[in-house]
């Protein structure tokens, strides 16, 4: 990819978030096949919904507290019966 042909912008959307669009171009290929190209656009959005998940590992550990919840009341309720 050549960074220098991509364009960005930003804007902020209708729910007031900041984001960014980034115009690129897609490469596919397939066995046998040809090159595919066609221009993309890409949309970064930055989600802030709490102090601990500024980071990716913060959004990954509310993921997995949410998953460890999720699993003990399955368990809570399986032994219930």
């Amino acid at each position: 990819m050549n960074p220098s042909a991509n364009r960005e912008t930003g804007a902020v959307n209708a729910q007031g978030q900041v984001e960014r669009r980034v115009d690129s171009t897609d490469y596919r290929s397939s066995a046998g096949g040809g090159l595919d190209q066609k221009p993309v656009q890409v949309i970064h959005q930055h989600h802030d919904s709490s102090p601990d998940s500024k980071t990716s590992g913060g959004v990954l550990a509310n993921a997995a507290a949410s998953i460890a919840s999720t699993l003990e009341s399955a368990k809570e309720a399986i032994s219930r019966k």
